[in-house]
């Protein structure tokens, strides 16, 4: 039995507004209210909802037949609740489905996992909390932000509580192995990985419309039968890809919503299923364990991280932001915690890439920067005055040293407030339940006595009457004697 394993990612971040070295200190608002409400309205009417309604309809078509996946960033679900919650209601009613599973993720779609482990824990677990509350589901696959992942990161994706990780099946990390198959994970065989089919995936995302392709025009009857050629044993296609592929990267006029409605008919004719991630990484055993000394991501030919952190203006930025997090962890403020949640996401350090910048590669396509250097000037405002904040609630002054001893003593005595709150409640209970018991005694010795009744009364006053001696007996006693 052979497999396909959908899994579509959605994203937006909060684009920053034009800010000013003047307006550090200032302006503490950052965002283009504008421009978030058009674009994600924008793509939501051409792709996200069209691409939504077709996947019910192949849900309800095959009866449930049809299985995905989607992750959606806590800062896009922020931005469809604002914007267009109608979309929300369309996810709402794939999760009642049952088909359609929910991965985990950082919440602020960060780099984290590359620089703060606790910041990264703490982030997937507020996005699982919203997914829960949203959705009602409890992810069980972690999607770690634009596939990153490496060695360094299975222990704690394990320790989390998810039993599988997807990322990019990169030729440099395969070698001569195939994407088509679950691993474990090489610092920790408990994880499962399952790994993007790059030309599959690519065939759809990147290709479809390519005239120019000597496969176009590609079918969905030609597709399943390039997935049903593929050796028997290997039992899992992953097609990893953006949601908006359909409608969006390839426009509708390109057919490629009848292109994914089809799918499922010529699967089932092949005996192809479509399987969740968490339903893969359950019946299927991982055939090798995999090693990813280095991170690896979806990203660019590479596969790796520099279309983040490839260049010195991203690593400054990078390493100014990560500077603060653990004052940022103490503070209280709503506000500050989610301008830094909005500030971490990877977008920002995806426009100051300098990779091919004079040949319309895809940082600068998807940047509303006109250079990496607008991009990396305007966000190092932004942070300056983030800093500022920050720094007037914890002093940079305190070293990082002093400020560690700071949070192990706060954190010492949250766990001792703890520890007394749940004796207080103990001791509480204990009392309650005395004096339950303590009332209880005294309405029994407070009852009166029984009424006794008429013939017990009369008894007791036989028995308790002298003996009436008769005439009769007294003088038979006397002749006896």
């Amino acid at each position: 039995m052979k497999a396909i394993c959908f899994y579509f990612q959605i994203h937006q971040p909060f684009r920053l507004k034009r800010y000013r070295f003047f307006d550090i200190g200032n302006d503490h608002y950052y965002y283009d209210d504008f421009a978030n409400d058009d674009i994600i309205t924008r793509i939501a009417e051409r792709s996200y909802i069209p691409a939504a309604q077709s996947l019910l309809k192949m849900i309800e078509t095959t009866k449930g037949a049809f299985k995905c996946a989607i992750s959606i960033t806590g800062t896009a679900l922020e931005q469809f609740e604002l914007y267009v919650p109608e979309f929300i209601d369309l996810l709402k009613k794939l999760a009642a489905t049952g088909c359609v599973e929910f991965l985990a993720e950082t919440y602020a779609h960060s780099l984290a996992s590359l620089a703060d482990p606790e910041e990264f824990a703490n982030q997937v677990k507020v996005h699982d909390d919203k997914i829960k509350e949203l959705f009602g589901q409890s992810p069980k696959v972690l999607r770690n932000t634009e596939l990153i992942y490496c060695d360094d990161l299975a222990p704690q994706i394990l320790e989390m509580g998810y039993k599988g990780v997807i990322t990019e099946g990169a030729k440099h990390i395969l070698g001569w192995k195939s994407p088509n198959y679950v691993y474990s994970a090489a610092s920790a065989p408990k994880l499962k990985i399952m790994l993007k089919n790059d030309k599959f995936s690519s065939d759809i995302s990147d290709r479809f419309a390519n005239t120019s392709w000597d496969e176009y025009p590609l079918t969905a009857d030609k597709y399943i039968s390039w997935i049903a050629s593929t050796p028997e044993d290997q039992q899992i296609i992953n097609l990893f890809m953006n949601l908006e592929v359909f409608g969006d990267f390839q426009p509708r006029e390109t057919g490629i919503f009848q292109f994914l409605e089809a799918l499922p008919r010529f699967a089932a004719e092949k005996g192809i299923e479509f399987w969740t991630p968490s339903t893969a990484v359950s019946k299927l055993k991982a055939v090798d364990s995999l090693p990813v000394l280095h991170p690896i991501s979806w990203a660019d030919e590479a596969r790796d991280t520099s279309a983040w952190l490839g260049n010195k203006l991203q690593k400054e930025a990078f390493d100014k932001l990560y500077s603060v997090s653990e004052r940022v962890r103490l503070c209280e403020d709503r506000r500050l915690k989610q301008d830094w949640y909005y500030l971490q996401a990877a977008d920002h350090f995806f426009y100051m890439s300098t990779k091919n910048m004079h040949d319309g590669s895809v940082h600068s396509q998807f940047s509303p920067y006109d250079t990496p250097f607008d991009a990396f000037t305007n966000y190092m405002n932004v942070l300056a005055d983030f800093i500022v904040r920050v720094e007037a609630q914890y002093p940079m002054s305190i070293d990082n040293e002093e400020l560690s001893s700071l949070l192990t003593t706060i954190r010492n005595q949250e766990r001792e407030i703890e520890t007394l709150n749940k004796e207080a409640e103990s001791m509480r209970k204990n009392i309650e339940h005395f004096n339950e018991e303590h009332l209880l005694r005294e309405k029994e010795t407070e009852k009166p006595a029984a009424p006794k009744t008429r013939k017990t009364a009369s008894k007791t006053k036989k028995e308790t009457e002298p003996k009436k001696v008769t005439a009769k007996k007294a003088t038979a006693k006397k002749k006896a004697e």
